[in-house]
């Protein structure tokens, strides 16, 4: 995989496009929402993709994170982040089949009422999985092309927006909510739409130079990100539209005000791409980590099996039937446990960062995020929101009484149970390869 797929895959892994920022906008307003997808790149977006391109290039490894954590900080850790990352992707892959479905039924109702919704959710989880059966270079190289069919209707709608602004002088409507549910609600949103830096190190050994071009993928697809988001929300306050109950899915009705059915209808398509490539570029991460720790010896071995292309088909397979069985949770709470699960893991590779500067501050590093001092400053930032999210989330009910905060937790603790239950397992096989 070479330098643009690698961005384009990242960008889906990441983003997809301004579809599923439209709760921010609802929950705080034109102002604060593009504050806050102003400020959320330089204080969650960057140091996560410092800290990646730098272990990146120093440990290009198949398994990305999971290799970074395993080698600072013992076996025990690297199996958390696996887990962590892995059980988080069970959540976070249920929303994109969720954001497909959302958008066909914006084309036809009919098309989605009933049992059809899930059927559909279920073709793309089926689909995308054959799909990364062709290998990553593939799913790379078709990144490209359907990041520029769903980004071409909103380079319409902006170019509309400031036409609008410009002959009609429409009253601009800034405001919106400065504090409350709604406003947490649009900083947890924001930060899900900011995340997944790292989903792309797991495919490392099969991008060309990955020294050179995790790096520049990283801050490239870190622009892209945010000008994506900033700009039609941008536009569509200078074209006088109200933000009002914005909510997702809103973006065919604010096309459509500016540029006519024909326009609506091709976001409506830009959106099924994006549930569509969003879920194709994730398969293509989260299927890496089983390989990999089916390849330490953490997993069955079957799940290191590739096909002629390279891809691990055993992985793919059955990581696609785990998500295909969440696929019926709802949105809130899957952002909340998804973003629980993910911080968490992300923490342990910041702390993967440090403490191979500490222990290995020998090993070549063609890219460094900055001296120990800056490095402690990156891992606060995305530290101090987390601990935010947490907070946020104690009131989010996932099922009756129980919180989102309380299921992930209890999720989270799963895995070092699981690792005491295989160990004996995998110190029989250690003891029985030594002995042969």
């Amino acid at each position: 995989m070479y330098l643009l797929p690698l961005i384009a895959a990242t960008y889906f892994m990441v983003s997809g496009g301004p579809y599923g920022i439209e709760d921010i906008l609802g929950g705080a307003g034109f102002g604060w929402a593009i504050l806050i997808l102003l400020v959320l790149p330089v204080v969650w977006s960057l140091p996560t993709a410092l800290m990646i391109g730098e272990l990146t290039s120093a440990i290009p490894a198949e398994g990305g994170f999971y290799v970074w954590v395993r080698r600072a900080m013992g076996p025990f850790w690297g199996y958390q982040e696996s887990w962590l990352s892995l059980t988080a992707s069970i959540f976070d892959m249920a929303l994109y089949p969720a954001i497909f479905v959302l958008y066909l039924g914006k084309f036809s109702p009919s098309l989605t009422v009933g049992w059809k919704g899930y059927a559909w959710s279920l073709a793309v989880v089926v689909l995308c999985s054959l799909w990364n059966l062709l290998g990553a270079p593939r799913v790379g190289e078709d990144a490209i092309w359907m990041s520029a069919l769903l980004l071409a209707p909103f380079a319409v709608f902006v170019c509309l927006c400031i036409w609008h602004a410009m002959t009609l002088h429409p009253v601009i409507h800034w405001g919106g909510h400065g504090a409350g549910a709604g406003f947490s609600t649009a900083i947890l949103v924001a930060l899900w739409n900011y995340m997944g830096w790292d989903n792309a190190s797991t495919v490392a050994q099969e991008v060309e130079n990955p020294q050179r071009n995790y790096p520049r993928a990283m801050m490239a697809s870190v622009v892209i990100v945010a000008v994506s988001y900033v700009l039609p929300l941008a536009a569509m306050a200078l074209a006088g539209l109200h933000a009002g109950s914005f909510s997702t899915g809103d973006w065919t009705v604010a096309a459509a005000r500016v540029g006519g059915p024909l326009l609506g209808l091709a976001v409506v398509a830009g959106g099924c791409i994006t549930g569509v490539g969003m879920f194709n570029a994730l398969v293509m991460s989260y299927t890496r980590l089983p390989m990999a720790m089916a390849q330490g010896g953490m997993l069955p071995r079957a799940l290191a099996r590739t096909n002629s292309r390279g891809a691990p088909w055993v992985s793919v397979l059955a990581c696609g039937l785990a998500w295909a069985l969440a696929l019926n949770l709802s949105f809130a709470p899957l952002i909340s446990i998804d973003l629980i699960l993910y911080g968490t893991s992300l923490l342990l590779e910041f702390a993967a960062l440090i403490v191979l500067r500490i222990r290995e501050p020998g090993l070549p590093r063609p890219f460094r995020a900055g001296n120990m001092a800056l490095v402690c400053l990156l891992s606060a930032c995305p530290a101090v929101l987390i601990a935010y999210a947490l907070y946020v989330s104690r009131s989010e009910k996932l099922i009756g009484s129980v919180s989102a905060l309380l299921f992930a937790a209890l999720i989270g603790l799963l895995g070092p149970v699981f690792y005491w239950m295989t160990s004996s397992r995998r110190v029989a096989r250690a003891a029985s390869e030594a002995a042969d």
